[in-house]
């Protein structure tokens, strides 16, 4: 295991968790390529969940970064009932496994918890998260982020900001 590669890795985890938990969108936005995917299956069965989102069902699919653009406009604008208002929120990251890939690109997998505020009430979403980075200059891009979310139920509107 190369100890380096695993400290940066984690530390740019830490900053993107902490952008989206001080709402700061552009940097936020920043951490993703262009052409990235951003998936969050749906559960098929107790212990199954989809795999193909574009021909299965998901909580959350964006196609590329443009999709997660979108969403920050909608929250920008103030319009979104889904995010008016916004919660607070505070993620957390554990387990960080993180290999190399042959093709240059990094594998990160981390356990996860997101605690949130809103309308007076603390609740919390959990799961596990797999990323695909590729370097870019002295930092990273996300290509793929891929979360599972392990609640059964999901009794709170759900988006990207709470996993």
């Amino acid at each position: 295991m190369n100890i380096e590669l695993h400290y940066q890795v984690e530390q740019f985890l830490y900053r993107h968790a902490e952008r989206c938990d001080s709402q700061d969108w552009d940097a936020y936005l920043a951490d993703y390529a262009p052409d990235c995917e951003y998936h969050v299956p749906q559960w098929d069965a107790e212990h199954v969940y989809t795999t193909d989102p574009k021909r299965e069902m998901s909580l959350i699919y964006y196609a590329s970064r443009a999709g997660l653009k979108d969403r920050v406009f909608r929250i920008r604008t103030g319009k979104s009932a889904a995010c008016n208002p916004m919660p607070r929120t505070l993620h957390q990251l554990a387990n960080l496994r993180v290999e190399r890939g042959a093709d240059g690109l990094v594998e990160a997998r981390v356990n996860w918890a997101t605690f949130y505020t809103r309308f007076g009430e603390t609740r919390y979403f959990y799961g596990r998260a797999a990323y695909t980075l590729a370097r870019n200059g002295d930092g990273w891009l996300i290509r793929r982020q891929h979360v599972l979310l392990l609640n059964d139920t999901v009794n709170a509107v759900l988006d990207f900001y709470h996993l």
